[in-house]
């Protein structure tokens, strides 16, 4: 039975209400769709947004206002539901939420940017090696692992329009390259790359420039899978004509 799953980071989820994003939700037709950057906790939302037609909400807000936060909407009920990865400093940002569905489990995640400071990449890279464990502990166990968000880094020269200028870059830098090229030798596999090899399409792009008119942009969210998976990937898509937000949406099909 196909599964329709799509990640978006929205930039402010009450900003993304006004731009029409229960519109694009119900247009979807979407089994899951997780939401990234919500900048909002559930009880300023609109009822709406907390429970769209059709579909079953969670949230994860930070504890700080106006920062961080995902949400997962999804017409199919899970058997659990799980918020953060175990770890305080982690989980009070509003970073993750994870479902566990009958043929796999999901992750929604917004990856901390580290481009604050050395000690914001030494934070992310913290966080990526947290997550890992926990993903790690799911498919040792036999579970299939679906992991989706914002990565917030480009892992390969074609991910980006500038690799050689933003070398030295948060979101480009070798050791964040490196923390997600642990994630592939863990067995975790790029579904984007996987049908699209050598397909330059981006997936975020800096608003202050207006970089997105002339697509100078980075592709840093992702869907990943658990090998297990691999074989059962009917699409997997990059949905830049969709507006909104810094970011566009990505979407990934599976047979499960």
């Amino acid at each position: 039975m196909p599964w329709k799953l799509i990640s978006w980071n929205v930039n402010g989820i009450r900003a993304a209400e006004k731009k029409g994003f229960l519109d694009w939700l119900a247009a979807t037709d979407a089994d899951v769709i997780a939401v990234q950057e919500t900048k909002a906790h559930p009880d300023q939302l609109s009822e709406a947004l907390r429970n769209p037609t059709g579909y079953i909400s969670a949230w994860s807000a930070a504890e700080r206002k106006g920062y961080s936060g995902v949400a997962t909407y999804t017409r199919r009920a899970p058997l659990r539901v799980r918020e953060g990865l175990g770890e305080a400093r982690f989980d009070s940002e509003g970073r993750t939420l994870i479902h566990e569905f009958e043929p796999f489990v999901f992750f929604n995640i917004y990856f901390p940017n580290g481009g604050r400071g050395p000690e914001w990449v030494a934070h992310k890279l913290a966080f990526y090696k947290k997550f890992l464990q926990v993903a790690q502990e799911y498919m040792q166990a036999g579970r299939p692992v679906v992991a989706t968000g914002d990565f917030n880094t480009a892992y390969a020269e074609i991910d980006l329009a500038r690799p050689k200028e933003n070398a030295k870059t948060s979101g480009f830098l070798p050791e964040e390259r490196e923390g997600l090229g642990e994630f592939f030798a863990a067995g975790l596999v790029d579904t984007f790359r996987l049908l699209h090899p050598e397909t330059v399409k981006y997936t975020w792009w800096d608003m202050v420039t207006r970089a997105r008119e002339r697509n100078v942009g980075w592709r840093i969210d992702y869907f990943m899978i658990s090998p297990d998976l691999k074989e059962r990937v009917l699409a997997a898509e990059i949905h830049d004509e969709v507006m909104g937000s810094d970011h566009c949406p990505i979407s990934l099909v599976l047979d499960v």
